[in-house]
């Protein structure tokens, strides 16, 4: 299944969401590009959105592919591949610290004058563009565990099949349009795949 844009993605993932709608889910997108896929579902499922903050902890030399992640807290998902690709214990003190600082800014820019919405005791879906990997997944749910949601859904258009059997067990459901075989990156599967800027999920939260 490809999608003409993350617009379409979010649609078609409410669709398969809508038994939530009306039971004020909380929406929680991955930034920067899930946020406005977030938004979407938000307004479809008469939900609220807020962001969950993680990051991809990045392989040297390759930083678009993840060797592990971690969220705001500082809890550290390491894969266990990261080694044999050069994820030493020093480079990844120093990857963990560096994402940290990022995560850091991130809050104080997307949310500066409250804290992060409270999922205690709410349907919480976790939204992203798509799962590679699903390293940030994974902190991104073990993070939202912690906090006691009611009920803690992945929500994603596409990802290979083998990463939705590594999430299943940080999630109570894990909704994945679709499952392609040959998966190299999220974007190949989206023919319009623009980059989400600060400013815009900064307009979008004002908004939210």
């Amino acid at each position: 299944m490809a999608f003409a844009n993350r617009h379409q993605a979010a649609e078609r993932l409410a669709t398969a969401l809508a038994s939530y709608k009306g039971q004020n889910p909380l929406i929680l997108a991955i930034p920067r590009g899930a946020v406005p896929m977030g938004q979407q579902l938000a307004r479809a499922l008469e939900g609220e959105l807020d962001v969950v903050l993680v990051r991809k902890l990045r392989a040297p030399f390759n930083p678009e592919f993840a060797i592990g992640s971690i969220d705001e807290s500082g809890w550290t998902y390491v894969a266990d591949y990261a080694e044999s690709v050069g994820g030493t214990p020093t480079y990844l003190a120093q990857e963990r610290q560096a994402q940290l600082d990022v995560i850091k800014k991130r809050r104080a820019q997307y949310t500066p004058l409250r804290p992060p919405i409270d999922p205690a005791g709410r349907i919480v879906i976790v939204v992203d563009d798509g799962l590679a990997t699903g390293a940030t997944m994974i902190s991104a749910l073990h993070a939202l565990r912690d906090k006691k949601p009611a009920r803690l859904i992945c929500a994603v258009p596409v990802a290979p099949a083998d990463t939705v059997e590594k999430i299943r067990p940080y999630a109570d459901e894990v909704v994945c349009l679709s499952t392609p075989m040959s998966f190299q990156a999220v974007g190949q599967f989206y023919t319009d795949f623009p980059q989400i800027d600060d400013a815009e999920v900064e307009a979008i939260l004002k908004q939210a």
